[in-house]
């Protein structure tokens, strides 16, 4: 019944910037935390950044003043701001919904170039 849709991932270059968005439906109540999560290639899952209903966030420290995180709680959307984007930045991006329970979408790429 819930599901998350991403959007926002593509190529570009170091330095650029992307804006990553996420909408949630199938939602009754207001979601408790909405976040990012990320898998680079070779490597486990890591946290990027959430924010709960009430708009407190917390970022990775390799992340923090690139990223800004935020949602929309009247549409259920979650949102990422990345700039100064870095190479190693390069992931698949995971919106993640903690609700009833812990609900995932399937993923956008994000390839950041040299």
């Amino acid at each position: 019944q819930v599901q998350l849709v991403e959007s926002g991932g593509g190529l570009v270059q170091a330095g650029g910037s992307l804006r990553l968005s996420c909408a949630a439906s199938g939602i009754i109540f207001r979601i408790n935390v909405m976040g990012w999560y990320r898998q680079a290639p070779g490597k486990q899952r890591e946290l990027v950044a959430t924010v709960t209903s009430g708009g407190s966030t917390r970022y990775a420290d390799s992340v923090k003043e690139r990223f800004t995180i935020s949602r929309d709680n009247t549409k259920n959307t979650v949102y990422l701001q990345m700039n100064s984007l870095r190479p190693e930045d390069t992931a698949v991006y995971y919106c993640n919904a903690q609700y009833n329970r812990n609900y995932w979408g399937k993923g956008t790429l994000v390839t950041v170039s040299s």
